[in-house]
């Protein structure tokens, strides 16, 4: 049968976005029964639309929390049973069963739930749901009689194909819907299962299944030959680039997001106002202060060539006199991302509407998330990384100590270097970057890149690297542009070598023992 009447709906929806008006245009237009649960049952008479409560079809009470209320034969019965088939129709009146000609019925929000932080396992055992999943795969089971709705944007679907059709669904209509239904409940049920195994003791399970949802189609990838898309973890925390707001701007490409990933994360390694700037996923300028328009000078200064058309990070709310401060530099920004915007600060980047302006709505510090990278046929998964170290535990190598305001610097230096794309040399001094190297195949060569980048700023300054150094060259290139204090997680088999030199320039070194490395 090709159109079914709708003469009676169940109805129970976690989003009660316009079910109400949905559900009087079902009453009033078409003379639909509406069979309703709880929380929506009342939503619905507060709205003044007539319900039937659930228990008066069932005959049993919602019962044990909620739990347990459309599990019943009359619900299922109403579902299930095909039209097409006598014996069906007789059982089903010999026990009392009316047909359900329409679910309307979306789930408990578990992947929002579990998103949040300090989630308890109580909590998201609690919103897991049973019956709603239930129904839905009744009702898309039985599509050639029954019509099932999850969506709140498909309401003015349906009401206007009952206008054209005398209040009938079409077979493609309910076979569409039902097949959303089933990529809805698996997806719901792996979420469950994704969370729950994470739970135990196994850091990294058997099987693994990641719950995307489409963020946007991009207009190409790293090249223009490329199609691409941008999707976030369906369960992903908020105040992520994933979930973050565009406010104005041009629609975000592929390269866009990379770099911007990367500012926002390096941006968040500092409680002091910091302003990062990146380019080609590596900072350009990194700079912390009292304030963030002194930070974002500071941070711009580190290399203007490099910052033009690049992409900017604060960790503080951005207010006027910072986006003044960048216009002032005629900076061409691609992207500006930060927790939030002062009204005044927006008015002055409307000037700019090119500029692509991005709202996380807070600040969420690093760490606590898997990082993943796909390769052909498979993806690897890590824990993410964040600078957690003690600097206690640090040891400092070299004849020569660091003054307290050189360790200061260095530990601003080692928080820059996580973020810079491996060899990775940082310069800093006055806690702001003034060399950065990146990128390159041997680590003497990123020391040759920061050290001109610094030019004459090099002297007492201080200098980070990401892993070891491996041949005393790298110290060289830098103690002899007057770099004085150094910091290095150690390691190599010709540690002795490297500090023996830095003995022999006078200059400091400590080891952290630990790596950051970002291949």
């Amino acid at each position: 049968m090709d159109q079914v009447t709708i003469k009676r709906a169940l109805v129970s929806v976690t989003d009660k976005t316009g079910v109400a008006e949905f559900c009087r245009a079902l009453a009033d237009d078409f003379g639909v029964e509406i069979v309703s649960t709880g929380g929506t049952a009342a939503a619905l008479e507060a709205a003044g639309v007539p319900v039937r409560p659930i228990d008066d079809l069932t005959g049993f009470p919602e019962m044990m929390d909620g739990r347990v209320k459309t599990l019943h034969p009359r619900v299922h019965g109403g579902l299930l049973a095909r039209r097409d088939v006598p014996e069906h129709m007789s059982q089903a009146e010999a026990h009392g069963i009316g047909m359900i000609d329409l679910v309307v019925v979306n789930l408990y929000a578990f992947e929002a739930t579990v998103a949040r932080d300090g989630v308890t396992l109580e909590d998201a055992v609690e919103n897991i749901d049973i019956g709603g999943p239930s129904m839905l795969r009744s009702a898309a089971k039985n599509f050639e009689a029954v019509t099932v709705v999850t969506d709140p944007a498909d309401y003015a679907t349906i009401l206007a194909e009952m206008h054209d059709t005398g209040g009938a669904t079409t077979r493609a209509t309910r076979k569409r819907l039902a097949t959303e239904v089933f990529h809805k409940t698996s997806a719901y049920d792996g979420a469950i299962w994704s969370y729950l195994s994470g739970e135990g003791a196994e850091r990294f399970p058997a099987d693994v299944l990641f719950r995307l949802e489409k963020v946007q189609d991009l207009r190409y990838g790293e090249n223009p030959h490329q199609d691409a898309a941008f999707y976030r973890f369906a369960d992903g925390k908020e105040n992520t680039l994933a979930r973050a707001t565009q406010i104005q701007g041009k629609e975000l490409s592929y390269n866009n997001i990379l770099d911007t990933d990367s500012c926002w994360t390096a941006v968040r390694e500092f409680e002091e106002p910091c302003c990062v700037i990146v380019k080609h996923t590596n900072p350009c300028g990194v700079a912390i202060a009292g304030d963030l328009v002194t930070a974002y000078l500071r941070a711009h200064e580190s290399d203007p060539v490099s910052a033009y058309g690049g992409v900017m990070a604060f960790n503080r709310t951005v207010t006027a006199d910072v986006v003044r401060a960048v216009l002032e530099n005629k900076q061409f920004v691609e992207v500006m991302i930060a927790p939030g915007y002062e009204p005044g600060a927006l008015e002055l980047l409307d000037e700019k509407r090119n500029v692509r302006v991005l709202s996380t709505g807070g600040v969420r510090p690093v760490g606590g998330h898997y990082e993943s990278r796909a390769v052909e046929g498979g993806m690897l998964v890590q824990g993410s990384d964040a600078v957690t170290e003690d600097p206690a535990r640090f040891r400092v190598a070299t004849i020569a100590k660091p003054t307290p305001e050189e360790m200061e610097q260095l530990l601003f230096a080692w928080r820059v270097v996580k973020s810079v794309k491996s060899n990775a040399i940082v310069l800093a001094k006055e806690f702001a970057t003034i060399g950065v190297g990146a990128g390159q195949m041997n680590r003497v060569n990123s020391a040759r890149i920061a050290v001109e980048a610094a030019g004459a700023k090099a002297r007492d300054a201080v200098c980070a690297s990401d892993a070891f150094m491996p041949f005393p060259d790298t110290l060289e290139v830098c103690a002899e542009a007057g770099v004085t204090a150094f910091i290095q997680p150690g390691g190599s088999i010709r540690d002795d070598e490297v500090i023996a030199r830095a003995n022999r320039f006078g200059v400091s070194m400590v080891f952290t023992g630990y790596r950051h490395f970002r291949h």
